[in-house]
């Protein structure tokens, strides 16, 4: 696909990004257990541990990524998305060092500081990156595309993780996060802040139709607050739906991702090498979908159906992983990913239509910030259930009842994602009458 030429640095960044980060995702589960419950099956102070980085973080993500996406706005993707991939190396350097019980405590510290920095900006900023460089027309594909090579990076990793040893992984880990921020700061190049959307000699992109509204125009960067965003997503109904599929999507995942490990590690004892296999299945089969399928599906059908496919996808995995019955059902269950890794891209590309070339990393950043909103709330809720389902005083026998729960969050999501509609950007006159006090 010719609009995807020039983007070649930024998916390789993003692929090694991913990699780093999730080449240790198979360990960790075994990783805490060993350093806070050795030779249990089940450990409260882990799910809570867990729970509580996520809430940290999530707290921290909401209130900085609308102004890294803002910053970015104004000074540039390249030189915003270097703070995320600088910081976010030193996570991985703690436990290459070692993964005692103090290492272990000093990683989840440092990772909730520099998770506040590095989660909701790797995800605005290279969207922001890609809609800068691509027309609207073909966005969503390239957002898919991005998607899926941040799978295959996930995949890629899941597949090494499986075989190395987990002192060698948290080594490999920080090794890839040093060269992912070399290759950044020195082969990226840094895009004109969207102002080439308009530039139709060039061979990257296509003037956007002309049949839309003037894009909202934010407050200057010195007065923007969060109040302006609110203001933004509150002046469309596409955004405010948006907005809301965002959080309970992300609410629900944040609950799955939290629980769905200690939960098949007390069901079916599964470990390191179970996890390795069931990360790979499911991300072999996202990673295909987005390269693959979405490209082709997108044009035709539209994102807003996809997005409702994508989250109808996620409520079958996460009903079906809740009442698994034998240790192969979370495999079969996670073939759902096929269909479900379209919800985040489609959310994205509706959202990215909705405002102008200027407001694409606040407008990401906002709904980054909505996710972790809900990364701040799940804890609240999910990691209390999943401990006492999984304790030996639970009010019955059902372990996988807080995924059941997660499965009715993810339910909520594809019910309001029913009534988005395609339509045009907002008018600039609804959200610039929206006086907000400044931060």
């Amino acid at each position: 696909m010719k609009d995807l030429k020039g983007l070649g640095h930024l998916f390789t960044c993003v692929f090694l990004v991913h990699f780093s980060g999730c080449i240790v995702a198979p360990a960790m589960t075994d990783v805490a257990m060993e350093a806070l419950c050795l030779g249990e099956d089940q450990c409260s102070l882990a799910i809570y541990l867990t729970g509580f980085t996520q809430a940290v973080t999530g707290l921290g993500a909401f209130l900085v990524t609308p102004v890294v996406g803002n910053l970015s706005d104004k000074y540039g993707r390249k030189l915003m998305l270097t703070l995320p991939m600088t910081v976010g190396i030193i996570p991985h350097v703690i436990l290459a060092f070692g993964r005692t019980r103090p290492f272990f405590y000093a990683y989840y510290f440092i990772k909730m500081l520099t998770g506040m920095f590095c989660e909701g900006s790797m995800q605005c900023i290279p969207l922001a990156y890609v809609a800068d460089k691509v027309c609207e027309r073909r966005r969503i594909s390239a957002f898919g595309v991005l998607s899926g090579v941040s799978t295959a990076g996930f995949v890629s990793a899941t597949l090494a993780s499986r075989f190395l040893p987990t002192s060698v992984t948290f080594q490999v880990s920080a090794a890839v996060a040093v060269v992912a921020a070399v290759y950044m700061r020195v082969f990226l190049a840094e895009t004109d802040g969207g102002a080439a959307l308009a530039d139709e000699s060039s061979g990257l992109l296509c003037s956007p139709p002309s049949d839309h509204e003037s894009s909202p125009k934010l407050p200057p960067l010195g007065k923007i607050s969060l109040m302006n965003v609110v203001s933004l997503f509150r002046s469309s109904s596409t955004l405010s739906r948006a907005a809301v599929v965002a959080f309970i999507d992300s609410l629900g995942a944040s609950g799955f991702q939290a629980s769905v490990m200690y939960y098949l590690k007390a069901q079916f004892h599964f470990a390191k090498v179970q996890f390795a296999d069931l990360m790979f299945i499911s991300g072999f089969a996202g990673a295909i979908s987005q390269l693959i399928l979405m490209p082709v599906l997108a044009p035709a059908i539209g994102e807003e159906i996809l997005l409702s496919m994508g989250l109808l996808a996620s409520c079958a995995n996460v009903f079906l992983t809740s009442i698994a019955w034998s240790s192969w059902v979370p495999y079969f269950s996670s073939t759902s990913v096929l269909l479900s890794v379209f919800a985040h891209p489609c959310l994205r590309a509706i959202i990215s239509k909705k405002v102008g070339p200027t407001e694409q990393g606040v407008a990401q950043g906002g709904i980054s910030g909505i996710s972790s909103i809900a990364s701040i709330v799940s804890p609240l809720f999910f990691t209390p259930l999943t401990a006492l389902f999984l304790s030996e005083s639970a009010p019955f026998d059902f372990k996988g009842f807080s995924l059941m729960c997660v499965g009715f969050a993810n339910l909520t999501a594809f019910s309001v994602s029913v009534t988005i509609k395609a339509a045009g950007r907002v008018s600039s006159q609804k959200f610039t009458s929206s006086e907000a006090p400044t931060v």
